[in-house]
């Protein structure tokens, strides 16, 4: 999705995924909602070592606590808004050098271009 979407371009772009959504209400509101999720090395590598140190028992479990404290958060915009300043500033903040814009265009061709292995898939321990 490109920077210059209008919010009517951006509906448009997920209408499938909406229509999905709508579709599936009434039997999820019954039974819940299996998805499957993809996160990158970064997120990954947090998370394995979260379950490693016995924070999460897996994945799923993870992910069912996030969307929890996000539905918590959802009412309070103010602390939201905090957690953005604070992200800002420290960007603000990162004494490191910026990278000029080339070299950034560069790098994420360069990456695009790059095959990519395979994700890990987590398989649910038989119990």
């Amino acid at each position: 999705m490109g920077g210059d979407m209008t919010d009517d371009e951006l509906l448009d772009d997920n209408a499938a995924e909406r229509a999905q959504a709508a579709a599936l209400r009434d039997q999820a509101r019954a039974g819940g909602l299996r998805f499957e999720a993809y996160l990158t090395k970064d997120q990954a590598d947090w998370l394995l070592e979260q379950i490693e140190r016995g924070r999460f028992a897996d994945p799923s479990e993870a992910v069912f606590l996030t969307v929890q404290n996000f539905i918590e958060m959802e009412p309070h915009g103010d602390l939201r808004d905090e957690l953005l300043r604070r992200r800002i500033q420290a960007a603000i903040d990162d004494p490191r050098p910026g990278i000029p814009h080339e070299e950034v265009c560069a790098k994420i061709e360069q990456w695009i271009a790059k095959p990519r292995p395979e994700p890990a898939r987590w398989q649910r321990a038989a119990q």
